[in-house]
């Protein structure tokens, strides 16, 4: 099955969920990053119940995007996180990440 795409094309302009990303770099200026909560939320729900059943963590890597909302929010459905230096584990910690989940 191929998920959805992360950045739809919605009346031929991109979007982030309900938002026109032209409309995000017009209010908030450019460069901008905007992540779509309610997709990453699907793909990690997927991949958690996938193996249901099983003895896991899934554990996100800190040093591939270390944002602390989106990590909070992982955190808030139960993700681990995946470090390599104390800069990572503050962070992790920082968004809630509980020490045996690091």
């Amino acid at each position: 099955m191929t998920p959805p795409a992360a950045f739809p094309r919605v009346a031929g302009r991109l979007a982030c969920g309900p938002h026109g990303l032209d409309e995000l770099a017009e209010r908030f200026g450019t460069p901008l990053y905007v992540y779509d909560m309610g997709w990453i939320e699907g793909r990690y729900r997927s991949l958690r119940d996938a193996f249901r059943g099983a003895d896991l963590l899934v554990a996100y890597s800190v040093k591939a995007n270390g944002n602390l909302a989106l990590l909070n929010r992982l955190a808030a459905l139960g993700s681990g996180a995946d470090i390599v230096s104390l800069g990572e584990l503050h962070r992790a910690l920082r968004a809630g990440i509980p020490p045996e989940r690091i």
